[in-house]
């Protein structure tokens, strides 16, 4: 009953919505339903994302109050500035995460767009607010622990709000505007800007504190790769060879994967010639790339094989085809 007054409320508010734009036409009942169902789709993904952001600041918050602040340690990009500040100042934590990720929001607006920088600086507000009010109890005081588990709660609140849309260090658009400008990748910008953090760190508070840091921060970025990317790795697998169709087979029936099929032409360097193949090409995960090559070798040993890794997928065959025995 809940969901049919929620449905009739919706298809009121869009054939409103309708009017009110286009108040000469009548909306059919097919574009009506189809804006129902880009509507829904719509809410469940915002709520997500909401979900995932709200968890990323009171994970990153817990990481901040129940292990970093109370030891002085701290983590590399725009969390490891504020937190550098604070430990050499009387600043609060809460107004310097505001006013060292301000500058990145701006420079996200001019290069991500409206949409991701205000996500992005209600994300930092929220951290900001969760920081200053909600108390956390102080966890350890083992140097050891507060440098992994601080560095663990610390990347899962950053790569939970990434994975809602949002950013709350802004290192990483920092890095982005950087590598446009000198064309270089933007991991050396970040190992670049953190070489210098952890440099501050160990002349400021100690060589002993920028040591434990680095492990803090090694301990968050694995965490976020970790969240970012998932439990499984993907490896993305292409394949040229001349028995194409039985190699298709093996990897439907033995690797239980799905498949699909490039046509193209080989060529030869020597006189030119080319040939019609079938290019495979499948995704797997890194523990099955053991598996796939003992296989290929079985059928044709001199295969060309191409391999990159993927950092996330969607869609299609991703989990494995049950086998049938």
């Amino acid at each position: 009953m809940k969901s049919f007054f929620t449905n009739k409320i919706i298809h009121a508010t869009l054939k409103f919505k309708d009017k009110k734009n286009n108040p000469n036409s009548e909306t059919s009942d097919y574009l009506r339903a189809k804006k129902y169902r880009e509507y829904i789709i719509s809410l469940k993904r915002n709520f997500k994302n909401l979900l995932l952001i709200i968890i990323g600041i009171f994970s990153a918050s817990f990481g901040f109050k129940g292990f970093l602040l109370t030891n002085d340690f701290i983590d590399g990009g725009a969390t490891g500035i504020a937190l550098l500040v604070a430990a050499i100042t009387e600043i609060p934590l809460y107004f310097l995460i505001i006013g060292v990720n301000l500058p990145f929001v701006i420079l996200g607006y001019k290069i991500m767009g409206k949409q991701f920088a205000i996500k992005t600086a209600l994300a930092i507000i929220g951290l900001a607010l969760c920081v200053a009010i909600v108390p956390f109890p102080n966890v350890t005081n083992d140097d050891l622990l507060v440098a992994i588990f601080g560095g663990f709660f610390l990347g899962a609140g950053i790569g939970l709000s990434i994975r809602g849309g949002a950013v709350i260090d802004g290192t990483e658009i920092l890095a982005i505007f950087l590598s446009r400008k000198f064309t270089t990748t933007i991991g050396d910008i970040i190992i670049v800007i953190n070489i210098v953090i952890f440099s501050f760190a160990a002349y400021l508070l100690s060589i002993e504190i920028a040591l434990y840091s680095m492990i803090t921060y090694i301990s968050a970025s694995k965490t976020l790769d970790f969240i970012i990317e998932g439990i499984e790795e993907y490896i993305g697998v292409t394949i040229v060879a001349s028995q194409s169709n039985r190699i298709k087979e093996m990897i439907i029936e033995k690797m239980g994967r799905g498949v699909t099929i490039y046509k193209g032409e080989g060529g030869y360097a020597k006189n030119g010639v080319t040939k019609k193949v079938d290019i495979i090409y499948t995704v797997i995960t890194r523990l099955e790339l053991n598996k796939l090559n003992t296989e290929i070798e079985k059928i044709e040993p001199n295969t060309f094989i191409v391999m990159n890794s993927i950092k996330d997928i969607k869609g299609g065959m991703i989990k494995k085809r049950p086998l049938k025995h």
